[in-house]
């Protein structure tokens, strides 16, 4: 039988801090937008179950689902804007 090794994401550090922040600011479209990436980064990552903890205080704080999230991230990124080039605000999908 072959166990696997959890891992450590490279960027699980700074997503920590992203999400004790988004922990402390709560619900705006820009913090669903955040909180949407980190979910798409970490699904299926062996490790990171600190984080992973994090977004489901997240999810149950805010009351949503992850469809429902998403449901409301795709409104958003729709709309456009949430991740403006020239702003202070990295774009950051890796």
């Amino acid at each position: 039988m072959m166990s696997f090794q959890k891992l450590q994401h490279p960027r699980e550090a700074q997503d920590r801090l992203i999400l004790e922040r988004l922990l402390q600011e709560g619900i705006s479209d820009y913090n669903l937008a955040e909180l949407g990436r980190l979910l798409i980064r970490y699904d299926g990552f062996p490790g990171a179950e600190t984080n992973k903890k994090l977004m489901a205080e997240l999810l149950e704080k805010w009351h949503l689902t992850e469809e429902e999230l998403f449901e409301r991230t795709r409104a958003i990124h729709a709309r456009g804007g949430i991740y403006k080039v020239g702003s202070n605000k990295r774009e950051d999908w890796s």
